[in-house]
């Protein structure tokens, strides 16, 4: 008996591969936004120059889904630049808080946790060390 596989069959499978995919929890995935995030990158991995972080400020490293944070000088954090709510990438850190441009969830620089909605889970931290002017992957 020979098995070929129809449209309609390659459709069916492709529907439900595409199901499964996008069903998930609050973060649109089926695991947390740090279950693709960690390991990315690799220890000690150079990250930015602590110049380039502003004091109450941050800045988002987008091909790393890193957002590194100076809540108050000298004291550096770094979280996952996904959003908790729905996986987009945050797009901006102003008066305090880092921003999704999706719907708006806020997030405080100091620790990650939310500010204002839809997220209701903060954004996980990543780990960072400072090497002289350097910020790096712990």
């Amino acid at each position: 008996m020979t098995t070929e596989a129809t449209r309609r069959t390659v459709l069916f499978v492709s529907g439900a591969v595409a199901l499964t995919v996008g069903c998930g929890g609050e973060d649109g995935g089926t695991g947390t936004p740090s279950d693709t995030a960690e390991g990315a990158g690799s220890p000690g991995q150079e990250l930015l120059s602590v110049a380039d972080v502003p004091v109450g400020g941050g800045r988002i490293l987008g091909a790393e889904e890193i957002v590194v944070t100076q809540p108050e000088q000298g004291e550096f954090k770094a979280f996952s630049a996904i959003c908790t709510h729905q996986r987009c990438l945050v797009s901006e850190v102003a008066d305090g808080t880092i921003n999704c441009p999706c719907h708006g969830s806020r997030f405080r620089i100091a620790d990650g946790s939310v500010e204002r909605g839809p997220a209701t889970r903060p954004l996980p931290e990543e780990r960072i060390m400072v090497d002289g002017n350097t910020v790096r992957r712990a």
